[in-house]
């Protein structure tokens, strides 16, 4: 895949930048979108497959650092930051929470657009992953898991709060329904070691039936294979 098919997301709140960024990638084969806010942001990546973030880190609504976080551990997306020049603390943070690369403001955009393009060839194995493997959203019996904002809507289009552990445990079962998986499977594929250990899955799977079975006691969704592990008891199409 060439950079130029590249897809970037520019999320600044002044409204002059992110216009002077969108014409020139757009001038030089990129497909640009824009947002002034980490709600923007979020938006647009509910609806938009992103292969590169280029984040101004002082927003009004949410801390940029905060967000660089998220994006790297929700969705582990290439970040090129924008601080100030005094912001060294900024740059460094932003650095050690995984960004990819910084230019600092006021920006040359010939430098802006070589900075990019080296971010992207250094990624694009997982890129071209990220791609071949990107779901936008999960659908299974009337609920509905929004991958870029994270949030989970039910059959009476409520929205249902999900703490980083249940969110992970769902995708696993989303994307193996009807498969008997074992607490190592689920431990592996959800990527939490740090904070889930052995049987304290079970603890977790708890909580996530409290909040999408009818009757956690008596689990429809989320069904337990005695001495194998536990599996999804229902369809899932994927957006």
């Amino acid at each position: 895949m060439e950079t130029q098919e590249a897809h970037i997301l520019v999320v600044d709140d002044d409204a002059a930048i992110r216009d002077l960024i969108r014409e020139y990638l757009g001038e030089n084969d990129f497909k640009v979108s824009v947002a002034e806010s980490g709600a923007d942001m979020d938006r647009v990546l509910g609806v938009e497959i992103v292969d590169l973030v280029i984040l101004d880190l002082k927003l009004p609504d949410e801390d940029g650092l905060a967000i660089a976080r998220r994006l790297r551990e929700s969705l582990d997306l290439p970040i090129i930051i924008l601080t100030g020049r005094k912001d060294e603390v900024d740059r460094v943070m932003g650095l050690e929470l995984g960004a990819d690369d910084y230019v600092t403001k006021p920006f040359s955009q010939r430098e802006l657009l070589a900075r990019i393009k080296a971010v992207l060839r250094r990624t694009e194995g997982k890129r071209e992953k990220r791609r071949g493997e990107s779901v936008r959203a999960y659908r299974f019996a009337g609920w509905e898991l929004n991958t870029g904002t994270r949030r989970l809507k039910g059959p009476n289009a409520d929205a249902v709060e999900l703490t980083n552990s249940e969110y992970a445990l769902l995708v696993a079962f989303l994307r193996a329904p009807q498969r008997v998986l074992s607490r190592d499977q689920l431990l592996e594929s959800s990527r939490l070691h740090d904070d889930i250990y052995d049987r304290s899955i079970d603890v977790q799977i708890l909580r996530l039936r409290r909040k999408i079975e009818e009757s956690p006691n008596q689990p429809n969704l989320i069904k337990t294979e005695r001495g194998a592990g536990y599996y999804l008891n229902t369809s899932v199409e994927t957006l």
